[in-house]
C-alpha cells in the first residue's frame, strides 16, 4: 500500500473505530454514554471547576446545542449542575456534582479494565507513535477548522 492508500485507510479506520468504540463504551455502563463520559472527562480536564458550556463545546468539537442537550441529561441524572455565570447571565456554566465524583470513583476498576483491553499488546513505542500521530492530526484538524493556510510543514 502506498502512502496515499494508507492515509485513506487511516481516515476510514478512524470513522469506523469511532462508531465501534462508542458502541463498546455505551455497553460499559447503562447510566452513561461514551459521549456523556467524554463531556465529564473534558470538564475534569478543563482546569475550571465550572467551565462555560460554549468552551466545552469547542473543546469537544461539537455544537453548543448538542453539548447543552447532553449536559441537561446529565443534570437530570445528578452528575452535573448548570448555572448562569455570576457576571454574565448569557454564559451557562457546568459543574460536576459530588454524586458524579462518587459514581465514577465506584466504576474506576471497570474503566481501567476497558483501557487495558483496548490497548492490549501495545508497547511503549506503539503507544508513543500513535499518540504523536494523533497529536499531529489534532493540530491539522484545528488548523483546517480555523481556515488557516498551511504555513509550515515539518
Amino acid at each position: 500500500m502506498d502512502e496515499k492508500e494508507q492515509q485513506a485507510y487511516i481516515l476510514g479506520a478512524f470513522l469506523m473505530l469511532a462508531n465501534r468504540l462508542q458502541v463498546l463504551g455505551d455497553k460499559l455502563d447503562e447510566k452513561i454514554t461514551m459521549k456523556q463520559w467524554l463531556l465529564i472527562a473534558v470538564i475534569l480536564k478543563s482546569g475550571s471547576p465550572a467551565p462555560a458550556l460554549s468552551a466545552l463545546a469547542a473543546m469537544i468539537g461539537s455544537s453548543r446545542q448538542n453539548v447543552k442537550k447532553m449536559a441537561l441529561l446529565l443534570e437530570k441524572q445528578g452528575f452535573v449542575a448548570l448555572s448562569k455565570d455570576e457576571k454574565d447571565a448569557r454564559i451557562l456554566r457546568v459543574r460536576l456534582t459530588e454524586e458524579c465524583r462518587v459514581y465514577f470513583a465506584g466504576r474506576h476498576r471497570e474503566e481501567e479494565q476497558f483501557m487495558e483491553d483496548l490497548f492490549q499488546d501495545f508497547n511503549a513505542e506503539l503507544t508513543t507513535g500513535l499518540f504523536t500521530g494523533l497529536t499531529k492530526l489534532t493540530d491539522n484538524i484545528a488548523r483546517m477548522e480555523a481556515g488557516s493556510p498551511d504555513e509550515e510543514k515539518e
